[in-house]
């Protein structure tokens, strides 16, 4: 009898990660329609259907209002999805940090693309308001571009300093990281210390990070560098399944480790620095969704970093929605609730991981 109601009712736990993973998704499409339709002026959802129709050539022009298509189109639908892309290459980076470090309180910051980034936005409200020979289309992405290339010098400068040996030493690499991040923040310092009132609240504003600023131009970028980051990522996932049994584990397996180290670092920073450079520091998502997301998909990474990714986007998503409606028609940076989020689930991380240390 047993025998056959298994049969009929098969064990939901051997089908517990598809579930979840399903949930996550259906849960993110909610989350973006959500955004597109809650703000200072709600939108229905068949408005937001009707717009994206006409826009797909579905339905004939000027079915939908033009004001209203504008806010959907070209406001809500663009930071929607890419919040989407940011959250889930910060929560995919913390997950690959994670992994690589065998650390759960690691996340991206460990190996200075946000300190970096910071660094080099700072410097260019300071420094870059005589840039004026580029072209108005390209002063757009000036900035993104000074972000991306600050992280990315301040991580290959933290692994050229953890590289001895013909090998990369990831204890090393973390204290490198810590060090360099002081003195760069040591740097900000500075440059916060000679800014004028003008510069000193773009620097506050940016470091609190928005997706205020974000359209269809950073969602070109956005979306692509997500894509491929996911990609990479799951190139190396059963490597980082190797290393939570150690490197030489790993490396007796026949993984090429200190390559895949290489690679997973550089794809971190490129993806860290990308949204980091369109948005600002956005704190705390590379550290709970890949720790929620292991609860309900397990350690796995070739789940877990797409799952980290799905429930990094909501995250995301939620919380910039949060930020538009609290103190509306005003917005609130996007860091502060993520802090708020973040901050007691990080604390409550480490008294878990106390308590295992001591338990052990």
């Amino acid at each position: 009898m047993g025998n056959t109601l298994s049969l009929i009712f098969p064990d939901v736990r051997r089908y517990r990660p598809t579930i979840a993973m399903a949930l996550l998704a259906l849960g993110l499409m909610l989350g973006l329609v959500l955004a597109t339709m809650i703000g200072p002026l709600t939108v229905p959802p068949r408005e937001i259907g009707k717009a994206l129709a006409e826009a797909l050539g579905l339905m004939p022009a000027g079915t939908v209002d033009a004001t209203l298509r504008d806010i959907i189109l070209d406001l809500r639908v663009p930071r929607a999805l890419s919040g989407l892309c940011v959250g889930a290459l910060l929560a995919m980076g913390g997950a690959v940090m994670q992994g690589l470090f065998r650390n759960p309180l690691a996340d991206p910051g460990l190996v200075g693309v946000s300190s970096g980034a910071a660094l080099a936005v700072a410097s260019f409200i300071v420094f870059g308001g005589s840039i004026t020979f580029l072209p108005a289309n390209l002063r757009y992405y000036a900035m993104p571009v000074a972000a991306f290339a600050g992280g990315l010098v301040v991580v290959l400068l933290v692994q050229r300093l953890a590289y001895r040996d013909g090998r990369t030493d990831v204890p090393t690499m973390l204290l490198a990281g810590v060090a360099v991040t002081a003195v760069v923040m040591a740097g900000i310092g500075l440059l916060t210390f000679v800014s004028d009132d003008a510069q000193l609240r773009s620097i506050t504003f940016w470091s609190l990070g928005s997706l205020g600023g974000v359209g269809w131009a950073s969602m070109a970028i956005l979306g692509p560098v997500a894509i491929v980051a996911l990609l990479i990522s799951q190139r190396f996932a059963d490597v980082l399944d190797a290393m939570m049994l150690g490197e030489r584990e790993a490396y007796s397996i026949g993984f090429e480790v200190e390559r895949a180290k290489r690679v997973m670092v550089l794809t971190v920073a490129a993806g860290v620095g990308t949204a980091v450079a369109f948005t600002g520091l956005i704190g705390f998502v590379g550290i709970v969704a890949p720790h929620m997301t292991r609860l309900l998909l397990g350690a796995t990474h070739r789940r877990l970093l797409t799952g980290s990714g799905l429930l990094g986007g909501l995250l995301v998503v939620l919380a910039d929605t949060a930020c538009r409606v609290i103190v509306a028609p005003a917005e609130l940076p996007i860091g502060i609730i993520t802090s708020l989020i973040g901050a007691p689930f990080f604390l409550v991380l480490l008294l878990h991981q106390q308590r295992r240390a001591l338990g052990s």
